[in-house]
């Protein structure tokens, strides 16, 4: 969500001022209002029933829905130049991955960023470290990511994050598309900063994060059993009839169908109980991104190119909400004036009721 402030000014007519009359700057100034205006962007992907992407869509070929109520699309950021920060797990028992994940420097630069754009490289254990700033130098991120070595047993994902959406989220990258792609294991270890903390610093950054999961390569090379699939959602924020228990079969399905968005709102709600399996799936689905996961490097290479394609075919609507009053969550619909289209947005977004 992008906040815009928008200075109104009382004009006045200018006379001759006379001793003792207040001076007319100052008067300007002190009279100035400051309107605050939520701007929301929802990256939304369409694919063809094949699961190609369909590009060449104009806003006129959209609608989209903040609760049920029909928004005014006001523009689609598509071709703004991105500024990515690449944040690399680097915990001890990468030391068998990590040789993977430093070869694919080259192919960042030749898939993900384009012409003006910039790249920055986190890398963290249970440390955070700004390894390089965002530079548009290529060779630069690649000779990064070939220095990067194993650390602690911990893995701090959540303050990676925030740390990456902290350097994402200032003024001259506001004209950017923000993106963060994650290399991590699923879970959370060691973070200081709680998720909800997290989701609401991407929510008002417009930070889309993106993740590539090496968990299974981490069971495959230490021979740790991986964790059950998802669902990554609790058993307590599935949605059930009125009555009816929960079982095994009715979370996996409720999961499965996509009923994904009561985690988000017992996680704005601190709800004490929460677990989340998934971290990387939750930043992704909740900001409009994807999670890909990979074992071997022709698969890593893969899940690279996989992303390049998600997001230089991505359309970023943008919309300033007329159901503010609203609090709680939103949930954001889109849909296309064309049959037999898939359409994946973010779910939503998480405000305070505001008078309107």
């Amino acid at each position: 969500m992008r906040t815009v402030s928008l200075p109104l000014f009382c004009c006045a007519v200018a006379f001759a001022q006379a001793p003792g009359t207040p001076d007319p700057s100052k008067i300007e100034n002190e009279n100035k209002i400051v309107v605050t205006t939520k701007v929301v962007i929802a990256p939304t992907t369409v694919l063809d029933r094949h699961g190609n992407y369909v590009n060449g869509l104009q806003l006129q070929d959209f609608q989209l829905f903040d609760n049920n109520k029909l928004q005014n699309i006001t523009a689609d950021v598509h071709d703004e130049p991105i500024s990515l920060v690449v944040a690399v797990q680097k915990s001890w028992n990468l030391n068998d991955i990590l040789p993977k994940i430093q070869r694919i420097g080259g192919l960042l630069n030749d898939l993900l960023v384009g012409q003006d754009s910039e790249t920055a490289v986190i890398a963290f254990d249970h440390r955070i470290q700004v390894v390089q700033d965002f530079t548009t130098d290529t060779g630069k991120i690649s000779e990064t990511m070939k220095k990067l070595v194993p650390g602690s047993t911990q893995h701090a994902v959540n303050d990676a994050v925030m740390q990456a959406i902290r350097m994402l989220n200032v003024p001259r990258t506001k004209d950017r598309r923000r993106v963060l792609l994650l290399i991590a294991e699923k879970r959370d270890k060691g973070s200081e900063n709680h998720l909800r903390e997290v989701l609401t610093a991407a929510e008002f950054a417009n930070v889309v994060i993106y993740s590539l999961d090496i968990s299974s390569v981490v069971a495959a090379i230490t021979g740790t059993p991986m964790p059950p699939p998802p669902p990554s959602i609790p058993t307590t924020a599935q949605h059930v009839p009125a009555g009816a228990a929960q079982t095994p079969t009715t979370v996996g399905n409720d999961y499965y169908n996509g009923n994904f968005i009561p985690v988000f709102v017992d996680i704005f709600k601190a709800v004490k109980s929460i677990f989340v399996d998934d971290t990387l799936d939750v930043f992704t689905r909740f900001t409009g991104g994807k999670e890909y996961g990979f074992i071997s490097e022709k698969s890593l290479e893969k899940a690279i190119e996989g992303l390049s394609q998600e997001i230089h075919s991505q359309y970023l609507l943008s919309y300033s909400p007329n159901n503010l009053d609203e609090g709680g969550f939103h949930e954001i619909r889109v849909t296309v004036n064309r049959p037999q289209l898939e359409v994946r947005t973010r779910p939503g977004y998480w405000t305070a009721a505001q008078a309107q």
